[in-house]
């Protein structure tokens, strides 16, 4: 290896104009993780409030739906450090809570509503945990059942607040979903509900 070093050198120092040219660079990124790890909601992730007809919303409050529960699971390929959030796909849109979820916008660009989501009964490798979050990058943590694009949310054990390894997680997701008071609504045509986000896992 040395020896091909040393000419290289010298083929650069005696020839330097043919290599004289245009360049660009060439990235290689990725990252070695110690397990995978998939999340799977029950279902496909799809919450359906069918039609919902302008004279049940409240006027000058929101207007909540009924309450929605979903059933998470994480399976890893191995006891891994990982924390989730989520990736608010309507992004700008949330009505009420910044820490919230978009459902889209009408026609006229005003915001439909929102909806917040929280994770209940954990159990990770057949065990109860509790759900911790952090707003810091994970630098500090506390008991929180929030899942949102704006924390991250990990898995400890029931007496603590400390992230746990964890290779099998399942939790309910439950969906807080509000609609925009309809005095701020233009609703002479029909609106979607058009709310999406992404459950996504990280690895600490």
């Amino acid at each position: 290896m040395n020896v091909f070093a040393s000419s290289l050198l010298g083929a650069l120092l005696l020839c330097p104009t043919a290599f004289a040219a245009s360049n660009t660079d060439l990235l290689v990124r990725g990252s070695i993780t110690p397990s995978a790890c998939s999340p799977v909601i029950a279902g496909g992730g799809t919450v359906d409030f069918g039609k919902v007809s302008v004279k049940d919303l409240n006027t000058d409050t929101y207007t909540d739906l009924p309450r929605e529960t979903m059933l998470l699971s994480v399976r890893c390929d191995g006891p891994t450090y990982f924390t989730l959030n989520t990736i608010d796909n309507r992004s700008g849109t949330a009505a009420s809570h910044f820490s919230w979820h978009g459902l889209g916008t009408t026609p006229s660009d005003e915001k439909v509503g929102d909806a917040g989501l929280g994770l209940y009964m954990p159990v990770a490798d057949g065990v109860s945990v509790r759900t911790i979050t952090s707003r810091d990058g994970g630098v500090t943590w506390m008991p929180s059942v929030m899942l949102s694009h704006t924390l991250l949310t990990a898995i400890a054990h029931s007496d603590d607040v400390i992230p746990i390894a964890v290779q099998e997680l399942d939790a309910e997701i439950r969906l807080i979903t509000h609609i925009a008071p309809a005095n701020n609504l233009t609703l002479t045509d029909e609106v979607p509900i058009d709310g999406h986000a992404t459950v996504q896992v990280n690895y600490l």
